[in-house]
């Protein structure tokens, strides 16, 4: 296993659709290797094959930590269902964060590491992961699809005004059910 150096925004490579991989073989397991690897040492929960420059149709996914990776190789989304949004960020496109529409649930298929094709139905944050990951395989960025894309310092900070100006809020509307319970235990 090795690391490998991380494609950037910028790079043409991330702009161009993937080629099928076909069969699964010890070069492709080698590559999946370095890819877990490398997704683990920069802290990520998911990883595309254009992304360390290999433009073959393959991903990894490790949503939760405490769970196994999803070695997603010639993947197909066969159905979604409904809509949700959140943020995301990328390893490609350091320091930066943005909203992003994504399905609720994905029904996905691909192939494993030992060449079986297995179907796939992830919700909520499993299912924004693959879906991030499988838009890398057509050269498209979340940026690209994003709103309010901004770095991750100036969300926080917004995070941060925004969890102030709600605990004032409920400082004021505590302040207010504590006067009205004053005034009519005074009546």
């Amino acid at each position: 296993m090795a690391t490998r150096k991380i494609r950037v925004d910028g790079d043409e490579i991330l702009r161009k659709t993937c080629r099928p991989v076909g069969d699964v073989n010890d070069r492709v397991r080698e590559t999946l290797s370095d890819m877990l690897e490398t997704m683990e040492e920069e802290n990520g929960v998911g990883i595309a094959a254009p992304q360390i420059g290999v433009m073959r149709r393959m991903f990894i996914a490790k949503p939760y930590e405490d769970e196994e990776p999803y070695y997603m190789i010639d993947p197909e989304i066969l159905s979604q269902e409904g809509e949700t949004y959140d943020r995301e960020g990328c390893l490609s496109v350091p320091g930066m964060i943005g909203t992003v529409k994504r399905p609720q649930k994905i029904v996905i298929e691909a192939t494993d590491l030992e060449g079986v094709r297995n179907k796939y139905t992830f919700e909520d944050f499993e299912a924004r992961v693959m879906c991030h990951e499988n838009d890398h395989l057509n050269g498209v960025l979340y940026t690209d699809i994003a709103t309010d894309v901004m770095t991750v310092e100036e969300a926080t900070r917004l995070a941060e005004e925004a969890a102030e100006k709600a605990a004032v809020e409920r400082a004021k509307s505590e302040d207010k059910t504590a006067a009205s319970k004053g005034s009519s235990s005074e009546e």
